[in-house]
Protein backbone atom coordinates (compact mmCIF):
# COMPACT_ATOMS: atom_id res chain seq x y z
CA UNK A 1 0.00 0.00 0.00
CA UNK A 2 1.23 3.50 -1.30
CA UNK A 3 1.74 6.58 1.15
CA UNK A 4 0.48 8.44 -1.07
CA UNK A 5 -2.64 7.80 -3.98
CA UNK A 6 -1.93 6.70 -7.38
CA UNK A 7 -1.73 10.30 -9.08
CA UNK A 8 -0.16 11.88 -6.39
CA UNK A 9 3.91 11.54 -5.36
CA UNK A 10 6.50 13.43 -4.83
CA UNK A 11 8.02 13.22 -8.57
CA UNK A 12 4.21 14.39 -10.17
CA UNK A 13 4.64 17.08 -7.21
CA UNK A 14 7.52 18.64 -8.87
CA UNK A 15 6.24 18.21 -12.30
CA UNK A 16 3.36 19.74 -11.61
CA UNK A 17 5.50 22.79 -9.65
CA UNK A 18 7.38 23.03 -12.51
CA UNK A 19 4.41 23.43 -15.07
CA UNK A 20 2.94 25.97 -12.63
CA UNK A 21 5.82 28.05 -12.46
CA UNK A 22 6.44 27.91 -16.59
CA UNK A 23 3.39 29.34 -17.65
CA UNK A 24 3.73 32.29 -15.38
CA UNK A 25 5.47 35.46 -15.97
CA UNK A 26 9.50 36.02 -14.68
CA UNK A 27 8.22 38.84 -12.35
CA UNK A 28 5.86 36.10 -10.18
CA UNK A 29 8.30 34.11 -10.24
CA UNK A 30 10.83 35.79 -8.57
CA UNK A 31 8.28 37.26 -6.55
CA UNK A 32 7.19 33.85 -5.33
CA UNK A 33 10.93 32.82 -5.27
CA UNK A 34 11.40 36.23 -2.73
CA UNK A 35 8.29 35.55 -0.60
CA UNK A 36 9.74 31.55 0.31
CA UNK A 37 13.14 32.87 0.79
CA UNK A 38 11.56 35.91 3.19
CA UNK A 39 9.06 33.54 5.31
CA UNK A 40 12.24 30.76 5.47
CA UNK A 41 14.54 33.42 7.36
CA UNK A 42 11.64 34.05 9.34
CA UNK A 43 11.26 30.62 10.54
CA UNK A 44 14.43 29.96 11.16
CA UNK A 45 15.13 33.22 13.31
CA UNK A 46 12.08 31.54 15.16
CA UNK A 47 13.79 28.44 15.76
CA UNK A 48 17.64 30.31 16.95
CA UNK A 49 16.05 32.95 18.99
CA UNK A 50 15.31 30.83 22.24
CA UNK A 51 18.48 29.19 21.85
CA UNK A 52 20.76 32.02 22.01
CA UNK A 53 21.65 34.41 25.38
CA UNK A 54 18.20 32.86 27.64
CA UNK A 55 20.20 32.17 30.40
CA UNK A 56 21.67 34.64 32.46
CA UNK A 57 25.36 33.71 33.34
CA UNK A 58 26.58 32.82 36.65
CA UNK A 59 27.16 35.56 39.53
CA UNK A 60 29.70 34.54 42.18
CA UNK A 61 29.50 37.18 45.22
CA UNK A 62 31.68 36.78 48.13
CA UNK A 63 30.44 37.45 51.50
CA UNK A 64 33.58 38.22 54.56
CA UNK A 65 32.10 36.25 57.47
CA UNK A 66 33.19 38.14 60.60
CA UNK A 67 32.95 36.30 64.08
CA UNK A 68 30.56 37.17 66.66
CA UNK A 69 33.44 38.56 68.86
CA UNK A 70 34.43 41.81 66.37
CA UNK A 71 34.71 44.49 67.81
CA UNK A 72 33.65 48.23 67.11
CA UNK A 73 37.01 49.42 67.01
CA UNK A 74 38.03 46.62 64.20
CA UNK A 75 34.88 47.45 62.28
CA UNK A 76 36.45 51.10 61.76
CA UNK A 77 39.48 50.12 60.97
CA UNK A 78 38.45 47.62 58.60
CA UNK A 79 35.53 51.08 57.14
CA UNK A 80 39.06 53.08 56.83
CA UNK A 81 41.60 50.63 55.12
CA UNK A 82 38.37 49.98 52.27
CA UNK A 83 38.12 53.78 52.28
CA UNK A 84 41.63 54.33 51.51
CA UNK A 85 41.82 51.55 48.56
CA UNK A 86 39.13 53.25 47.06
CA UNK A 87 40.29 56.45 47.74
CA UNK A 88 43.75 55.19 45.92
CA UNK A 89 41.69 53.65 42.99
CA UNK A 90 39.67 56.86 42.14
CA UNK A 91 43.20 59.11 42.23
CA UNK A 92 45.36 56.28 40.05
CA UNK A 93 41.74 56.48 37.63
CA UNK A 94 42.20 60.47 37.79
CA UNK A 95 45.28 60.91 36.80
CA UNK A 96 45.40 58.36 34.14
CA UNK A 97 42.06 60.66 32.44
CA UNK A 98 44.50 63.65 33.19
CA UNK A 99 47.19 61.68 31.06
CA UNK A 100 44.94 61.47 28.51
CA UNK A 101 44.41 64.78 28.32
CA UNK A 102 47.52 66.37 28.18
CA UNK A 103 48.63 63.98 25.49
CA UNK A 104 45.65 64.84 23.49
CA UNK A 105 45.69 68.73 24.29
CA UNK A 106 42.92 68.93 26.66
CA UNK A 107 42.63 71.18 29.55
Amino acid sequence: MAVFPRPVGPRAAWKDLRAFLSRRSREQTLGAIFAVIATAVIVIAFYYDPQVHTKPPREVIFVDNYGPDRTDADIIADQKKRQAEKDALIAERQRQFKEIGNSLGIE
